[in-house]
Parts: C-alpha cells; sequence; structure tokens
C-alpha cells in the first residue's frame, strides 16, 4: 500500500504517541513492586528498609492503584488529542463537527477553493457547489461530517449552501 506523503505527514504524530506511551502502559498493567524498580541504594537511602513487610505490601499495592489511574489517564488523554488532531483526516480522528471561522474573507464557495481556519485547519472544496455574491469577513463556519461515509460539508453561518471538503491541513 503507498501512501501519499501528506498522509504519512499527518499519521506520524499518532505512531510517535503510541510508541511514547506502550513502555508506560507495559509497566503500569504489570504489577510492580517499588523494591525491583529502586537500587538498593535507593531502597535504603528513602529508608523503605524500615518499613515491615505488611507495610511494603500496602506501598506497593497503593503505587499500583496509582499507576493504573495515571496511565489510563494519560492514555486516554492522548487519545483525545489525537483525535482532535486528525479530526476529518481519511476516516481518522474524531467525527465531532469542526466549528470556527474562517480567517479573512470568505468569496462563496467554488470548486477548488481552500478555506483556512482560525484553528489553522486547512479545507479544500471538492464538489461544485456555489454561494456567488457573498463577501464575508470571518464569518462563523461549521463542517461535519456525512452520516454515512467518508465525506465532510462545510456550511457558513446563515446560508443553506453546504459544500463538500476535504482536510488538507
Amino acid at each position: 500500500m503507498h501512501m501519499h506523503p501528506s498522509t504519512i505527514r499527518r499519521i506520524r504524530p499518532l505512531v510517535l504517541g503510541i510508541a511514547l506511551l506502550l513502555p508506560a502502559l507495559a509497566w503500569g498493567q504489570q504489577a510492580s513492586r517499588i523494591e525491583q524498580q529502586m537500587t538498593p541504594e535507593q531502597f535504603r537511602a528513602a529508608g523503605l528498609d524500615q518499613l515491615s513487610a505488611e507495610q511494603l505490601a500496602n506501598l506497593n499495592a497503593w503505587l499500583n492503584r496509582t499507576l493504573d489511574v495515571e496511565t489510563t489517564r494519560a492514555a486516554e488523554q492522548a487519545k483525545q488529542e489525537v483525535e482532535d488532531e486528525n479530526r476529518g483526516f481519511l476516516n481518522f480522528g474524531s467525527n465531532e463537527s469542526v466549528t470556527g471561522h474562517v480567517q479573512g474573507t470568505f468569496s462563496g464557495f467554488a470548486k477548488g477553493r481552500q478555506y483556512t481556519l482560525d484553528n489553522g485547519q486547512v479545507w479544500r472544496q471538492t464538489d461544485s457547489a456555489s454561494l456567488a455574491g457573498v463577501q464575508l469577513q470571518n464569518p462563523a463556519v461549521e463542517i461535519s461530517p456525512s452520516l454515512i461515509g467518508s465525506a465532510w460539508y462545510m456550511k457558513i453561518a446563515g446560508y443553506n449552501t453546504r459544500a463538500k471538503v476535504e482536510r488538507v491541513k
């Protein structure tokens, strides 16, 4: 399967994020004992060698619960960030609508025209929908996914015309 270079650039942060997260997830999934994570010198320097077996077991149980909670929280946050960042690319990312404002002057819809949003996203019109005679400054916009398939449609506030768009940046 051949991937377009822009697709590779968009997916690269996801791969990097997963690669960075995997060791933390693996470490958090296995029960860990603090005495295995520290050198004997560190263990003694922290005064942990003074704990009874029961106290040490309680400390390890607490650490493992904390690691599980934090690892789960970090994984959920990373997943949400990746979905938000990649919304509108291919069939990847969140399917929630994108809202914002078109930067600068909006001169209507035309096939091939690109629209830059205030969040930095750039969308290109792929169909022949038109909205002629319109000149708006920084109009509010909503870009919504189709109910079926992977198409996205842009609508300018106050107008019913929708244009089929694809995200390019």
